[in-house]
């Protein structure tokens, strides 16, 4: 459902949520190294989540990444948004050009139903949320 940049995204701002702070900046090449994603990739998916203020950075011998409390109160939906489109949440899993609940493909209904609740889930629940639960051990971005 997601791509791989979406994907390296949501891991990177949620490493940075765990990890990071206004006065604790993470370079890129950190955060790829410890998420194992590849440092070219992450960088420019972080510059263009930066340019979105969707995560914040400064240049500099300090410099780097970190997000704000507004941000770590937003949600993983934006940064797809950002990165991916959320035109992905309204294609056909099968990859059918017309599946619709009035022409569904044959997981149709299954898939509605997925699609949904992680729609919701990933409106609802803060980055902070998420960052929350990978430290208590709830869940893993590695």
């Amino acid at each position: 459902m997601l791509n791989r940049e979406s994907k390296y995204a949501i891991r990177g701002v949620i490493y940075l949520a765990m990890n990071a702070s206004k006065t604790n900046k993470l370079g890129s090449k950190e955060v790829g190294q410890k998420i194992k994603v590849p440092l070219p990739f992450l960088a420019k998916i972080f510059q263009h989540l930066s340019k979105e203020n969707l995560i914040s950075s400064t240049k500099g011998p300090h410099g780097g990444f970190f997000l704000t409390d507004e941000q770590l109160s937003g949600n993983l939906l934006a940064i797809i948004a950002c990165i991916d489109g959320l035109d992905s949440f309204k294609t056909c899993f099968l990859g059918l050009p017309a599946c619709s609940d009035d022409n569904p493909c044959a997981i149709h209904h299954l898939n509605a139903e997925f699609r949904e609740r992680m729609l919701t889930e990933l409106k609802k629940r803060s980055i902070a949320d998420f960052a929350e639960d990978a430290l208590s051990g709830k869940s893993s971005i590695f």
